[in-house]
């Protein structure tokens, strides 16, 4: 479908409306742009006219925007926000392709930089943009190419790969498990355990998978695996941590896992993408790459969900 040039005003036009609508006046604006502030104006009334709407009210001098400037003006921040950021990126690597990648935090720490290497040597044309993203977002306003995300392949309007389940042991301090040995499962009931936002029944599959009733939960609550690893280092409670998370930590000996077992997750990891660019050539590599990547772990986790069905507990 073609465009209505009408309703694509000029960058210049777009910049100079979103200058004064930030700064707050066209002489703030000018400076910012290197124009003149009757410049600015000029723009500001185009504007105005090729949209045939009144932007601003001129009130002794100033120009204050209406409320649908404002909303209009949010949507024109983004849209040049896209516009630098892919001009950075071809200018940057004009020969490959660039994958803006949203990554959990942890998962990006720790799973994924550490393996990044393998697939920029195998693709050296191709530049990965990384920047954390907690919850769900809106692909065509953020601008991203593929997000990981943890749950189940429910990201509306999008492709979606499983990477792994995601594998939960128990880990505390030995300081204080020196306070209040662990022998058995009930032990825990009189222990603080750590909880994450975004895991509300995790520490409830974990009981039931050991054989005992859930407990209610007594203890802090955090947004985020790094800081609740740090909270449990410092003897502050127990917490649930996905197998990567967990391994070097009770490899240095800071954390000790309690009864030697993971256990199921209540989700997994996911590579998701906008349906519009399932086909882009930076990921469809990226994609290949993950499913090699992940291939193993497919079949530990099966042979774990087998151990799990046959070890009584």
């Amino acid at each position: 479908m073609g465009r209505s040039r009408r309703f694509i005003p000029s960058t210049s036009l777009l910049s100079a409306f979103e200058a004064v609508l930030r700064t707050g006046t066209t002489a703030a604006a000018a400076r910012e742009l290197d124009l003149t502030q009757g410049a600015v104006s000029r723009l500001i009334q185009n504007l105005e006219a090729q949209l045939g709407q009144r932007l601003f009210e001129r009130h002794r001098r100033r120009l204050i925007p209406t409320q649908a400037a404002r909303a209009y003006g949010r949507d024109i921040s983004r849209a040049l926000d896209l516009i630098q950021r892919a001009s950075m990126e071809l200018s940057a690597n004009p020969g490959g392709g660039v994958l803006s990648l949203a990554i959990l935090p942890a998962f990006g720490t720790r799973w994924l930089a550490p393996r990044l290497g393998s697939f920029l040597a195998l693709h050296p044309g191709v530049t990965i943009n990384l920047a954390t993203r907690l919850k769900r977002f809106n692909f065509e306003a953020e601008g991203f190419d593929a997000a990981i995300h943890f749950g189940t392949d429910d990201w509306r309007d999008a492709g979606h790969m499983k990477l792994f389940e995601e594998r939960l042991t128990a880990c505390a301090a030995p300081s204080l498990l020196e306070r209040s040995p662990v022998d058995t499962v009930e032990d825990m009931h009189s222990l603080p355990l750590l909880q994450l936002e975004t895991r509300p029944t995790a520490w409830a599959a974990w009981f039931r998978a050991h054989g005992a009733e859930p407990v209610p939960v007594r203890g802090m609550l955090f947004d985020q695996f790094a800081t609740m690893t740090q909270a449990a280092i410092a003897g502050l409670g127990v917490a649930l941590l996905p197998e990567y998370l967990a391994a070097p930590e009770i490899r240095e000996r800071r954390l000790v896992p309690l009864f030697q077992r993971a256990t199921k997750g209540v989700g997994a990891y996911w590579l998701v993408w906008p349906q519009a660019r399932a086909n882009y050539p930076p990921l469809a590599s990226f994609r290949e790459w993950l499913a090699a990547e992940t291939a193993s772990l497919h079949l530990e986790n099966r042979d774990a969900a087998h151990e799990d069905a046959a070890v009584p507990l």
